[in-house]
């Protein structure tokens, strides 16, 4: 256990001991311009240092709440960076190492758009997080609505012939064939569904024909020998009938006997 205690304090010491003397040491400052560099190793811990530099300034250029001008500086300041990334990554190449503007990962938008040119190569100015909503910047992202063209009638007519109204479609003789076979089927159809309903209906005659004639003979037969009053006729005696009990019911007899005496002498019929 003594053992273990020591070596872990050992690599501890030797940490702390690394760290202080980084500190120590005076901060390099990075070159002005990549082909002063001839060390790969350093070169790419340039490039790493420029990426973590545009991540938190990308990170710090969402919030809206910086006012314009900083929103502005902020943005020339990454784009600034991302050309800077670019030519260390030339350099990197030169000097033997990958190039990293075909393995290195996509840089996108907000909107995860890829952003053409943001490898360094190429010009081009990009904005980014809240820069976009800047005055006069906004109207540049502002897709633009579709335009609705109008035709007129001579354009809307020009390609309708023939052919849009079927006027040729029998030319061919397929349509012909088609639809005779069509039709055959259908009357087919037809002449089974005529022949059932006929059978049906001669079995039904059939029967009722068949009963016996001695219970046909035996049904009662009614002969009228005085002529039957019609329709109208007792339509009106039903309706002298409900006048007659109106009468009886409400009028006087008085009343009832000078109506009486008055059709008596007028030689009127009830």
């Amino acid at each position: 256990m003594a053992r273990n205690e020591e070596k872990a304090q050992s690599m501890l010491n030797r940490f702390l001991a690394a760290k202080k003397d980084e500190q120590s040491r005076p901060k390099q400052k990075r070159p002005y311009l990549a082909t002063e560099c001839s060390d790969l190793h350093e070169a790419d811990r340039w490039r790493q240092q420029i990426i973590k530099e545009i991540g938190k300034k990308v990170m710090e250029i969402q919030n809206a709440g910086l006012g314009e001008h900083r929103l502005r500086d902020l943005n020339d300041e990454i784009n600034k960076l991302i050309r800077e990334k670019g030519h260390w990554e030339v350099r990197i190449v030169d000097l033997g190492g990958p190039d990293y503007s075909k393995t290195g990962p996509k840089v996108t938008d907000s909107e995860g758009n890829e952003l053409q040119g943001a490898t360094g190569k190429g010009g081009g100015y990009r904005y980014f997080g809240a820069a976009k909503q800047l005055p006069g910047v906004r109207e540049l992202f502002e897709k633009e609505a579709p335009r609705q063209i109008s035709r007129t009638r001579h354009q809307l007519l020009k390609h309708i012939d023939a052919d849009y109204y079927g006027f040729r479609d029998e030319e061919d003789g397929v349509l012909e064939k088609v639809e005779a076979q069509a039709e055959a089927l259908l009357r087919e159809q037809a002449v089974a569904e005529w022949q059932a309903t006929e059978t049906e209906r001669r079995q039904a005659m059939a029967s009722t024909s068949s009963a016996p004639a001695d219970q046909q003979q035996r049904q009662p037969q009614f002969v009228a020998y005085v002529p039957l009053p019609d329709q109208k006729e007792i339509e009106m005696r039903v309706l002298d009938k409900k006048k007659a009990d109106l009468l009886a019911k409400y009028a006087s007899e008085s009343l009832v006997r000078e109506q009486q005496q008055a059709r008596t002498m007028l030689n009127v019929q009830q």
